[in-house]
C-alpha cells in the first residue's frame, strides 16, 4: 500500500484491534479487488534499520504465505509491530493468522466501517 492520503485515511478512520505483537488496522476500499498491506515497524523503538527491514520482511513473508485464508477482497490492512523485541518468526505468524481469522469473522459479519 502506498501513498501518504491512504495512509492518512486508514489510521483515521479504520478500525483497530490487537494481536500480540501485531496492532492489525483495516478499512475496506471497495467490495472487490486485491487487499493492499501495510506492514510498520517504528523507528521509536528499533534503533537499527537492519532491525526494521528484518521485521517487515518476517510480516511480509507471514502475510504471504497466509494471504489464502482471508475471505475478504478490498481491504486495505495494516500490520504494527508493538514488542521492543524482535519476536521469531512463528510467534509473528501465528499473530498474523489470527489476524487474518479475526478479520474474516468482523468483515465477514459486516462490523467493519464500510457502509454501501
Amino acid at each position: 500500500m502506498c501513498g501518504q492520503i491512504r495512509v492518512k485515511t486508514l489510521y483515521a478512520d479504520g478500525t483497530k484491534f490487537t494481536v500480540w505483537p501485531l496492532r492489525v488496522t483495516y478499512s475496506r476500499y471497495t467490495t472487490e479487488g486485491e487487499n493492499k498491506v501495510l506492514v510498520w515497524a517504528p523507528k521509536s523503538l528499533f534503533k537499527h534499520a537492519v532491525d526494521r527491514n528484518r521485521l517487515r520482511r518476517l510480516m511480509r513473508e507471514a502475510y504471504r504465505l497466509n494471504q489464502s485464508l482471508l475471505e475478504q477482497e478490498g481491504l486495505y490492512i495494516a500490520f504494527n509491530y508493538m514488542d521492543k523485541q524482535i519476536q521469531p518468526y512463528h510467534t509473528i505468524e501465528k499473530a498474523i493468522k489470527k489476524a487474518i481469522a479475526k478479520l474474516n469473522t468482523t468483515v465477514g459479519n459486516g462490523n467493519d466501517s464500510y457502509a454501501e
